[in-house]
This record gives C-alpha cells, structure tokens and sequence, in this order.
C-alpha cells in the first residue's frame, strides 16, 4: 500500500479478462475506449476500426489480450485505460 491507496497488479495475459470484467471496465463507454488500435496485432488483421462494432471490439480483446489498451487502471471509481503515469498520479491524488 502506498500514500493509502491499495495496488493491485494483474497480468491479463495470464489471467485475462473476462467479458463481464470488460464490461464492468468499460463503465458504459464503448469498448473503442479500452482498445489498442495501435497494437502491431490489429494492424496485422487489416480491419478498419470504424467499421467494428462494440462487440466485436470486445471479441477481439477476449481473444487477445495485446489489444487490450495498458495499463487498465481504477481509481477513485473511474477506469483508465492507457492513460501516463503522470495522468494517474493526478487522478490519484499523488502530486
């Protein structure tokens, strides 16, 4: 534990999410929010990210967990998805 918060760390590409953990994440957004367009994985599938809907956004994540955008992290009750460490030190309270 650090300046009171609790740290909780999770390898999801050996525990990886599941679809009701993604969608309780997610917090209502749409999974464009949680995704890693820029992973070389996606690029290699030649798909357009316009064109895919929530699920199969979700599908892809459940799949592979590269197209999860990192770090997932929660605080203070809001999801952050790829956001800096200086983000989330902000958001936390920490600076």
């Amino acid at each position: 534990m650090q300046k009171g918060f609790k740290l909780r760390e999770r390898d999801f590409f050996k525990e990886p999410f599941s679809r009701k953990e993604i969608d309780t994440l997610l917090q209502g957004k749409p999974a464009s929010a949680m995704f890693n367009f820029k992973s070389p994985g996606f690029k290699k599938l030649g798909l357009e990210a316009g064109n895919l809907s929530h699920d199969k956004l979700i599908g892809l994540m459940l799949e592979e967990p590269r197209f999860v955008k990192r770090p997932v992290a929660f605080i203070n009750g809001t999801t952050y998805f790829g956001a800096s460490k200086k983000v989330l030190e902000h958001e936390a309270g920490l600076v």
